[in-house]
């Protein structure tokens, strides 16, 4: 259960990152509103999963499904420019947080 909270949470942060950027500063109410509760879950579902599991290989998998998430989002929406290198190295740290997980 530890694990699949935090592989949800880790999506939340990808959540979070996408409408802190559509936020403006802080300046538009609804995507303000979705970085607050996204963070909420996401922050939550992490402090959850530590109980369980330890620190280091947990953020590490936290912080890469968020940013490998959040990478392919803005790629398959024109926010940002796709390049093979980039979708190769997306794949790389893909690639590590299942390593992660296996060794553990």
């Amino acid at each position: 259960m530890h694990w699949f909270v935090l592989i949800v949470s880790g999506m939340f942060e990808a959540v979070w990152a996408i409408a802190l950027g559509r936020s403006e500063g802080f300046t538009r109410l609804g995507p303000s509103l979705v970085f607050v509760g996204a963070l909420i879950v996401s922050m939550g579902g992490l402090a959850y999963a530590l109980r369980e599991l330890p620190v280091g290989s947990a953020y590490a998998i936290w912080v890469g499904i968020g940013a490998s998430l959040a990478v392919i989002y803005s790629m398959a929406t024109g926010m940002e420019a796709v390049s093979l290198v980039k979708v190769l190295l997306i794949a790389g740290l893909i690639g590590c947080v299942i390593g992660l997980k296996l060794v553990h």
